[in-house]
């Protein structure tokens, strides 16, 4: 980054970033210059309709939203199909389930291996919904989203519980307390333009289920990930901490930051996570692009300093990320975590070049934390 780049003009800069890439049907690309990323994600397309909101584009995101109401609409039959199989206990396939991302113009991604059976993003957007809604002032639901928003519920009810890929598109065969706070958040949000009693009775559930089965006894943290086990229960398989875990607290709040279970668990992300600079690693043993230091979980455990009080945390946040823009403003997915960077990063740039850059989502939590830190 240049010196004369301030962080007030990567605010600007981050900002029409999204909206130069945001597409005419509504939807955001992930990433417009990495050929795996041109896609739209609903979990991050959520999360940067909000900071869109954030930043004061109510336009750009309603034309987000209303871009996901239209695909998922399209989607009753299939979900009508998904529940009906459930409901009579036959197989169902995670091919079959919706997937996570779609081409920009609305389409299915049907012709790829990616790993779709993912919860988290529709549980991030009821919850981002209602965060556009309450922005612009919509005290009940508009009736043309009725459709997509009663099958979303319907569908996070009926599968909550069913394993599925993470935020990062891995580990399909376990479950993810990061999912679960998707979900509880989408839930707990919606349900004040929702008067459905189901979703108090799941979200009761999918509380009680973190912390009877995702809690490390020893180190009284959260854990990753856990699997089913035999005989209906469950197993811990991945007993350390994975920065994901900051989405319990905010902006879902299953619990307070000085719940003792998530202070915990916060204490330990930045003990085994955080680097000296402040950057901020998926998980310990991360492999992709060798376990690099992200902009958008730097920036939210920025934004969990912040709702703490912790001003000046947030700062060395904001300023960390400010650092690792380019000459023109943009900004990466990652950064390596060594210098020199490892052979496992190396190998990945040999396989899919450098690091996606820009990342919308980058740009996004990057816009968050500047807004609550410079509103």
């Amino acid at each position: 980054m240049s010196q004369t780049t301030s962080i007030h003009q990567l605010a600007q800069i981050s900002k029409q970033v999204i909206q130069y890439n945001q597409h005419p049907s509504g939807s955001y690309v992930a990433c417009p210059l990495f050929s795996h990323y041109t896609f739209s994600w609903l979990r991050d397309g959520s999360f940067i309709a909000y900071s869109m909101d954030v930043a004061g584009d109510t336009v750009s995101s309603e034309d987000f939203h209303q871009w996901v109401n239209l695909v998922l609409a399209r989607q009753k039959e299939h979900v009508d199909l998904l529940l009906e199989k459930h409901q009579k206990g036959e197989y169902i396939a995670q091919n079959e389930f919706l997937h996570t991302r779609y081409h920009l113009d609305g389409r299915d991604d049907d012709h790829s291996e990616w790993g779709h059976f993912q919860l988290d993003g529709y549980g991030a957007w009821l919850w981002g919904l209602v965060e556009h809604w309450k922005k612009s002032g919509q005290t009940s639901m508009p009736e043309s989203f009725r459709v997509s928003v009663e099958l979303t519920i319907r569908y996070l009810c009926a599968f909550w519980q069913q394993p599925n890929f993470d935020c990062w598109e891995e580990r399909n065969d376990q479950l993810h307390p990061s999912t679960l706070a998707c979900i509880y958040g989408g839930l707990t949000s919606i349900r004040a333009y929702v008067n459905d009693v189901e979703m108090d009775e799941v979200a009761g559930q999918i509380k009680r289920f973190l912390l009877e089965h995702c809690v490390h006894a020893d180190t009284g943290t959260f854990v990753k990930s856990i699997r089913p086990a035999a005989g209906g229960q469950f197993e811990i398989s991945f007993d350390g901490v994975d920065a994901n875990l900051m989405w319990l607290c905010e902006p879902f709040q299953v619990f307070a930051a000085d719940h003792p279970l998530m202070s915990a668990t916060l204490n330990k992300i930045k003990a085994d996570l955080q680097s000296d600079a402040g950057g901020v690693r998926r998980y310990v043993g991360d492999e992709y692009y060798g376990g690099g230091e992200w902009i958008l979980l730097t920036a939210w455990l920025g934004w969990i300093h912040y709702k703490a009080g912790q001003r000046e945390q947030a700062d060395q946040a904001l300023d960390w990320i400010n650092h690792q823009a380019d000459r023109l403003g943009r900004l990466p997915e990652q950064v390596p975590h060594t210098l020199p960077p490892s052979e496992a990063y190396k190998q990945w740039v040999e396989r899919w070049g450098t690091p996606a850059s820009p990342l919308l989502w980058s740009h996004a939590m990057y816009l968050v934390l500047y807004s609550q830190l410079y509103a």
